[in-house]
């Protein structure tokens, strides 16, 4: 008896599962006619896949048919030596991030499909896409693209001492499966004077869904007839076998933080902390724009950031009687400090420990995003973990006191962008 009703079970089941893939197929069938009738819209659905975050982790696609395997959650200690590695290679980092955030960018306004309101597009096609839970400037043409940002002068907006940052993530390799995911793609970075507009720097970044990655840079001297060439092979042509972390700045699997610095004739670059770019005497550039070339959909760019150059740390404390920065950052709505933080906590440290009579009231400052609710407690949060951060320097904690401010003292306006920038800041306020 039992054996007849777990065959009439089986039976119905097969039955259902036929039925619902005959209704899947009229389905797709369905949506393959609409497509067609569409065909004059911007974004097809292979690029809405990309663009309403329909990928998933590591660049795999969330509607996938082959069944994914469960991540294993790592290790809360695996995670907090990553963290403190990390840490340590931007400890040892010369990149200095500038002191006035002039253009600050991280699409979180933005609506997805649409172009990125605060840049003009040069070539190609461009829009806002979702890539591992942030908001891009995503290149979703298979050809080529380029931006540049929507300013007052605009080929002439880049000061003499400027610094340039963002973030680019990078895949595993197996990651991608198809001929487009895995093909070749560059990443430039290009400057360009403004009475010629003509290119005085490019530094390109090449990678594909195999592993293979470098930089090339090509920077033009100040004669203006000659240009610095180099390469950095990152050396992930044979997958992570070839992968050293000493070696090699890049994180596979991971969102990579790009840092540039120009001082009137120094050009540098930087790849999570580490230098890779070291040209003494340089063409100073006045703009600059991203552009994408190749065959590869899941391309983007996140938390662009353009500031002016840095003031030594004691002239600002002896002339303002504290120090305002911008280079102590966190991850969104945590307390939890960002890796680069460390090159502005290591400047501080050492300030401290060349003036062992210097005090600090730390403070975090918030914009008016968000409630008081949150931001007051989180502020204060921020504030001691800049803290246990100096005290792991070697600082006594009895020199510092942490407070959090929440949004309660802007020193510029809630209702732009580059406001809410210079609102979202650390004080060290001598005491």
């Amino acid at each position: 008896m039992k054996r007849l009703l777990l065959s009439v079970a089986v039976l119905a089941m097969l039955g259902g599962s036929a039925s619902a893939q005959s209704f899947l197929e009229r389905l797709g069938e369905r949506a393959k006619n609409a497509a067609e009738q569409n065909i004059g819209q911007k974004v097809e659905k292979g690029v809405n896949d990309v663009l309403d975050g329909n990928i998933g982790k590591k660049g795999k696609k969330a509607d996938e048919t082959k069944e994914a395997k469960p991540e294993t959650p790592k290790p809360a200690a695996t995670e907090q030596t990553q963290k403190k590695q990390a840490a340590t290679a931007y400890a040892k980092s010369d990149f200095v991030p500038g002191d006035e955030i002039f253009f600050e960018d991280d699409f979180a306004n933005e609506q997805l499909g649409e172009f990125p309101s605060r840049w003009d597009l040069i070539d190609g096609y461009a829009e806002v896409g979702s890539m591992e839970g942030r908001k891009v400037i995503a290149f979703t043409d298979d050809g080529s693209g380029a931006v540049i940002p929507l300013m007052k002068e605009p080929r002439a907006f880049l000061p003499d001492v400027f610094t340039l940052e963002y973030d680019v993530f990078l895949g595993t390799p197996g990651d991608y499966e198809d001929e487009r995911e895995s093909g070749s793609h560059h990443l430039n970075l290009v400057f360009a004077t403004s009475d010629s507009n003509n290119e005085c720097g490019n530094v390109s970044f090449f990678y594909r869904g195999d592993g293979s990655s470098s930089l090339s840079w090509s920077i033009m001297k100040p004669d203006g007839a000659s240009t610095l060439q180099g390469t950095k092979d990152m050396g992930l042509n044979s997958g992570l076998s070839d992968y050293n972390d000493t070696d090699n700045p890049l994180k596979p699997g991971e969102w990579n933080h790009f840092a540039f610095s120009f001082n009137k004739r120094a050009f540098k670059g930087y790849i999570n902390g580490q230098r890779v770019i070291n040209i003494p005497l340089a063409l100073a550039p006045q703009c600059f724009w991203f552009s994408h070339s190749g065959n590869y959909i899941y391309s983007g760019i996140s938390n662009v950031r353009l500031a002016k150059g840095a003031v030594p740390l004691y002239d600002r404390l002896a002339s303002e009687g504290k120090i305002i920065t911008y280079a102590i950052t966190f991850e969104t709505g945590k307390a939890d400090l960002k890796p680069e933080s460390m090159v502005e906590i290591k400047r501080i440290a050492k300030l401290m420990q060349e003036n062992p009579n210097l005090e600090f009231e730390v403070q975090g400052h918030c914009d008016s995003t968000g409630s008081d609710k949150v931001n007051d407690p989180l502020s204060q949060k921020r504030a001691e973990a800049i803290v246990a951060a100096l005290v792991e320097e070697g600082i006594a904690e009895s020199r510092l006191t942490p407070v959090g401010k929440g949004s309660h003292e802007p020193i510029a306006s809630n209702s732009t962008d580059e406001g809410r920038a210079k609102n979202r800041r650390v004080e060290f306020v001598k005491k």
